[in-house]
């Protein structure tokens, strides 16, 4: 009798293969209604997340949650639409070379970018008078973003995660576990024809397959959605 092949078992989505409630217990975000200062109240580490969070309170005793910004420390005062380390602000009013994180892509949807501990984006162009703003990611690209779009001023902490090696498959894994990520992989090619499409692997030639449109999630191996099929005649 077959097996349901591992990829299908994840896409299914059941418990045995989602993140765990507590990888994730807070939401770092920008509210819709921001007030005009915030205290840093503590630091807060999750395994969900490769940087450290703060917690921030205002005046009025509502919280929110944020990625801390490198040099950040518990008592300092943030404010919206300021010009500091670690403060709030639109991308508009921000000067050309200033660094950010935590970027939204779309004005008011919390952030979305630029969230990895020890990145940051660049201010490259910001002509003023409402128009768009030109900021250069970490992956050296520049885009074009709203000048409503909210950014917290400066680099997000923990930048030195990477520089100590795992140095053992052991530490590897204790690393992807609370993401519930698939760890170690395994090639198709290497598992038995019952357990995947490509299994076998007889020679290591791997098997050509269309996958349906149709097919269940974590089904869909092979070729995706090609253009065409068959042999191309001139």
């Amino acid at each position: 009798m077959g097996k349901r092949i591992i990829s299908q078992a994840r896409g299914h989505g059941s418990l045995s293969y989602r993140v765990r409630r507590r990888a994730y217990m807070y939401k770092p975000a920008y509210p819709i209604k921001m007030e005009s200062e915030y205290e840093v109240v503590s630091f807060i580490t999750e395994p969900g997340h490769s940087a450290p969070m703060v917690k921030l309170k205002a005046v009025n005793g509502s919280i929110v949650y944020n990625f801390a910004a490198k040099g950040l420390y518990v008592g300092q005062k943030i404010h919206f639409n300021g010009k500091m380390n670690g403060d709030i602000a639109e991308l508009g009013s921000l000067e050309n070379g200033t660094r950010v994180l935590n970027m939204e892509l779309r004005p008011n949807d919390g952030g979305r970018l630029i969230k990895s501990s020890g990145t940051h984006a660049v201010v490259m162009n910001n002509p003023g008078n409402n128009q768009r703003v030109t900021v250069m990611m970490p992956s050296k690209k520049e885009k074009v973003f709203e000048p409503r779009c909210r950014v917290t001023i400066g680099e997000i902490a923990g930048q030195g995660r990477l520089e100590k090696p795992l140095l053992k498959a052991g530490r590897m894994w204790f690393v992807k576990k609370p993401r519930n990520k698939l760890w170690p992989r395994t090639s198709a090619v290497k598992m038995n024809a019952i357990d995947h499409p490509f299994g076998s692997g007889r020679g290591k030639r791997i098997k050509s397959k269309i996958a349906k449109n149709n097919s269940p999630p974590g089904a869909k191996v092979g070729h995706l959605h090609p253009r065409r099929t068959g042999r191309t005649k001139k």
